[in-house]
């Protein structure tokens, strides 16, 4: 095994095993479609058409990851839309 292959090898396990986590958002009874939209535009940086595929997941499914990544960097994000009045959290 050449040292390339090795060095190849260790970048994809460290890769395996960083652990990434996810925004969950919960399905409710009383955000609209427009607000929902929205807040994942303002709070995540969706763009207009994801923050739309991601209220039509969340609406049919009952739940749809809208953001992946470090926690730290997560955190304010599920913050912001929890004060905006959705149903998120941090797995």
């Amino acid at each position: 095994m050449s040292t390339k292959e090795k060095v190849s090898e260790e970048i994809l396990l460290e890769e395996e095993t960083a652990k990434q986590n996810e925004i969950v958002l919960f399905n409710d009874e009383v955000n609209t479609f427009d607000h929902v939209i929205h807040t994942l535009i303002d709070v995540c940086s969706h763009t207009p058409e994801q923050a739309e595929q991601c209220s039509l997941i969340v609406h049919y499914n009952g739940k749809c990851t809208v953001k992946s990544g470090d926690y730290k960097d997560l955190k304010p994000q599920c913050s912001g839309l929890l004060k905006a009045g959705l149903s998120a959290e941090i797995v």
